[in-house]
């Protein structure tokens, strides 16, 4: 866990996705709602899913509309797995991740983020840190299959590249993103995780998640930047708070009771400088979204403060420690619901800080 050099307080930090088709008016909703910690934003809409924008590299793959997957049986396989080692080791010894490398992301892949490059490169923005993301590498081993649909994750060789791919994914984007002089938070996008220890991933044990985890995160830190993870569902939070993460962003408004029911891992975390995204503003439900006011989600979010402070913790390091953000990405949402999301966050970020005297 690196040492936070910028104070949270509080303020807006978003997940990927939005529910539109142009990425300037996308990187507008960006400055509007999280000025302070702006991040480059993924559009499904323009086909632009967390998936395949992330497997490109990978040896063998295959990627189709309908899916994406490995073919280990094809016969120049073995040819593409020592490729992708052989041009890994070469990268992985080198100062910066070259742009034409297979671990580097492209226009046409990611047009999101050369957009935030821009926007950050014309001085309009005024940030105090910038916020990037990948899909985590757990994500992406348990999602992505071979050629017979069995998750990559189960293969050793294919589970190590996974892990490899996102680790020099995550220094090139870290690498781009220090470059305006700002700390850098990377999300690791893991939605894979709420499926950890059930029926479908019960062979999976702690360690192995575990690992595939750290290479990513030791790729930040060894830039001496921050790495989160994003999980939307509930999961064994002990691992997440336990990985070496500097935040833990999860869905505070449906699974607050669950998170806090891993209290010495929270407080740990915490009193080593961890900090807490909260996910607070509903995102699953339409109906929990229109109903949803500022006054209502302050509430709520000052009983789960009083909860967290109750396990030894002062209130202040933890208001101190906190972002406030939606509880996932807005990418599947109808752009009226998407755009009261992001109202809300605003809203609700800018009355817990008066509230609590936060400058």
């Amino acid at each position: 866990m690196n040492d936070i050099d910028f104070s949270p307080a509080c303020r807006v930090c978003l997940i990927g996705t939005q529910p539109i088709t142009d990425h300037a008016k996308a990187l507008d909703n960006v400055a509007a709602t999280a000025p302070a910690i702006p991040s480059w934003v993924q559009l499904p809409a323009l086909g632009e899913y967390m998936i395949p924008q992330f497997s490109h590299g990978l040896p063998g793959i295959v990627i189709t509309p309908e899916k994406v997957y490995v073919d280990a049986k094809s016969p120049g396989f073995e040819d593409a797995l020592l490729a992708f080692y052989q041009e890994y080791l070469e990268v992985a010894g080198l100062e910066s991740v070259p742009d034409a490398s297979r671990f580097a992301l492209a226009p046409e892949i990611a047009p999101g983020f050369f957009e935030f490059e821009k926007r950050l490169e014309s001085g309009d923005l005024a940030p105090i840190a910038v916020k990037g993301q990948v899909t985590g590498p757990f994500t992406l081993a348990v999602s992505v299959t071979d050629q017979d649909g069995r998750a990559i994750f189960y293969d050793e060789r294919l589970g190590d590249c996974a892990a490899k791919l996102i680790a020099l994914q995550t220094r090139w984007q870290v690498e781009k993103l220090a470059a305006f002089g700002l700390p850098v938070i990377i999300f690791l996008d893991e939605p894979g995780l709420s499926g950890f220890g059930s029926s479908a991933l019960i062979s999976i044990s702690r360690q192995a998640a575990l690992s595939c985890l750290a290479e990513p995160i030791a790729a930040v830190h060894e830039i001496g930047e921050y790495c989160g993870i994003h999980v939307c569902g509930n999961t064994d939070w002990s691992l997440v708070l336990e990985s070496g993460i500097d935040i833990v962003n999860f869905d505070a408004f449906n699974f607050f009771e669950p998170f806090a029911a891993y209290g010495d891992s929270i407080r740990t975390f915490m009193k080593k400088g961890g900090i807490i995204a909260w996910g607070i503003v509903p995102t699953a439900d339409k109906n929990d979204i229109r109903n949803a006011t500022v006054d209502s989600l302050y509430s709520h979010w000052e009983s789960c403060l009083q909860k967290i402070a109750e396990l030894g913790l002062e209130r202040s390091l933890i208001l101190e420690n906190s972002l406030i953000t939606p509880a996932c990405g807005l990418g599947s949402l109808d752009y009226e619901s998407a755009m009261k999301v992001l109202g809300l966050t605003k809203s609700l970020s800018e009355r817990i800080r008066r509230e609590n005297n936060i400058a």
